[in-house]
């Protein structure tokens, strides 16, 4: 056999040993690394129940909620409905601690993973280099060279087979590893998601435990000043009730002149899916128009926007990408009686002629020409202005009548404006579970 024929062998021979060496110690690696993903995954599955079991006791307190706010007001309801939303804010609080342990443990399952495509990646670089450098000494020597030096036809035959398998693992290894590098870009791109979804909760956390310590002083405060006696809380009530009614009647008359310029061709075609849900898991406590509740409980009648009945501290998420127009608060205090029309709310404009309201907020995220993109968060839910009980009012309206109000005695500015059924761009309602009284079509 001839010197090069010789080489080729041993060249084929020094990568196959190689590849043993590697995946001898791949094995060895891969073994422990199996165990400790395996670790990892029964950590992060039980992590996973146990978000499921706080959103289960969550959604429980919820319904409950929204049973209460068909009762009429009293003292002792709005302290029971303290007490629900603080039990509510407690089990949020634990569900954002255990959201971080778990991103923590998906972090760490990546990290290997990655380590793991690190390896793999420079075994086939190894591999590539041995390979072409084989390669490139039998082709040396050409095709006459190679049958002049053989002392057989056969031995020819099998220089050729040799390159040819060269060629062949060279084609495999540099797919494999092209293959490793994508893969390696995807984990990288998933790492950077799970860690933003980490500073999220951790954001979250915050400001979970700061709306449940204002909650407590609201519920102190409550009781206080009612020095717990029903009749001073009822006078109060009335007295709102009164205000309010005003204060509604007064945005009617504003809301049917600017109805008058009103254009439906400036608005985007009606579809669903234009706009996105306001927060996750939708529960909808009330739909837009003259519901049965708005016809018994408002002086006009009808409901201007989409109740969403969700716990106190709930994410609140722009449903369309656009710049804040204004962030306010119609109350005068943290008292039931001192608290008017939209209690804190948030206004996005829109680049589509469209505007979104959130309304009775606990917190706000965001300010007034902040840039928000569809999906993010803004603030959070609660239970401020003229509330029943916790939920989040949606409203859309036509950007172009958008205009800001001092109607006194609510604070601030009031948003008001051509007001359109959400429904008409968001996703379907049909899918979504709904309150009985939720008066949708």
């Amino acid at each position: 056999m001839n010197k090069l024929c010789f080489s080729c062998i041993i060249g084929i021979l020094c990568i196959i040993f190689l590849h043993s060496f590697f995946y001898v110690h791949a094995e060895t690696s891969g073994s422990f690394f199996s165990n400790v993903l395996g670790d990892l995954e029964k950590n992060i599955n039980e992590k996973s129940t146990e978000l499921q079991k706080i959103k289960e006791q969550r959604d429980l307190l919820q319904r409950s909620l929204d049973a209460v706010s068909e009762v009429g007001s009293s003292l002792k309801k709005d302290i029971q409905t303290y007490n629900t939303s603080i039990n509510q804010l407690n089990l949020s609080i634990k569900s954002s601690s255990v959201h971080i342990e778990k991103l923590n443990l998906e972090i760490d399952v990546i990290s290997d993973e990655i380590q793991s495509i690190k390896q793999g990646t420079e075994l086939k670089k190894y591999a590539i280099a041995r390979l072409m450098g084989e390669i490139q000494q039998a082709d040396n020597e050409s095709l006459i060279e190679r049958l002049l030096k053989s002392e057989s036809l056969s031995d020819s035959i099998a220089k050729i087979e040799n390159i040819r398998t060269l060629n062949s693992a060279l084609s495999n290894n540099i797919k494999n590893l092209q293959s490793l590098q994508t893969e390696y870009k995807e984990k990288l791109e998933t790492t950077k998601n799970k860690v933003n979804q980490k500073e999220v909760q951790k954001e979250t956390l915050k400001n979970l435990q700061q709306i449940t310590a204002e909650q407590k002083t609201e519920k102190q405060k409550l009781l206080e000043v009612t020095k717990s006696q029903e009749q001073i809380y009822q006078q109060q009530i009335d007295k709102l009730d009164a205000q309010q009614g005003e204060i509604s009647s007064i945005i009617t008359e504003f809301e049917d002149k600017l109805r008058a310029s009103f254009n439906p061709s400036l608005l985007p075609t009606q579809r669903p899916g234009v706009l996105g849900f306001p927060v996750e898991s939708p529960y909808i406590t009330q739909c837009y128009g003259p519901t049965s509740f708005a016809i018994r409980a408002y002086r006009t009648k009808s409901h201007n926007g989409i109740d969403f009945g969700t716990p106190v501290g709930t994410p609140v998420l722009a449903a369309e990408s656009g710049t804040i127009a204004r962030t306010g608060n119609n109350d005068r205090g943290t008292s039931r009686w001192s608290k008017y029309q939209y209690g804190k709310y948030i206004v996005v404009e829109h680049e589509n002629n469209l505007a979104t309201l959130y309304a009775h907020l606990s917190s706000q995220v965001v300010k007034a020409g902040d840039r928000v993109e569809k999906g993010q968060i803004i603030g959070y839910s609660g239970n401020t202005g003229y509330s029943t009980g916790p939920h989040l009012h949606f409203s859309v309206l036509w950007a172009q009548t958008l205009q800001y109000k001092s109607i006194p005695p609510a604070a601030g500015l009031v948003p008001v404006g051509v007001n359109i059924d959400p429904a008409f761009y968001l996703q379907s309602l049909s899918g979504f579970p709904k309150g009985r009284d939720s008066g949708c079509k």
